[in-house]
């Protein structure tokens, strides 16, 4: 996650977000996404994720159009 500092803000603006029903589930499952967009951002930044070709094969698998 980020700095410890930002923890903080970050976890108001996610409370703030959630709607009046959410559950801990809820907001287990946000964080959770949110460590593995950041974890995919330092990944990215240190050239350790996946080729061009790897992304436009698994979209293809996916039956996704990479190019539109």
């Amino acid at each position: 996650m980020q700095a410890s500092q930002d923890v903080r803000q970050v976890l108001h603006h996610l409370a703030d977000e959630l709607p009046e029903s959410a559950t801990w589930n809820d907001v287990l499952e946000k964080v959770r996404f949110r460590q593995a967009v950041e974890r995919g951002i330092q990944a990215a930044n240190r050239s350790e994720f996946a080729t061009e070709d790897q992304v436009r094969n698994a979209f293809a698998r996916w039956g996704v159009d990479a190019d539109s």
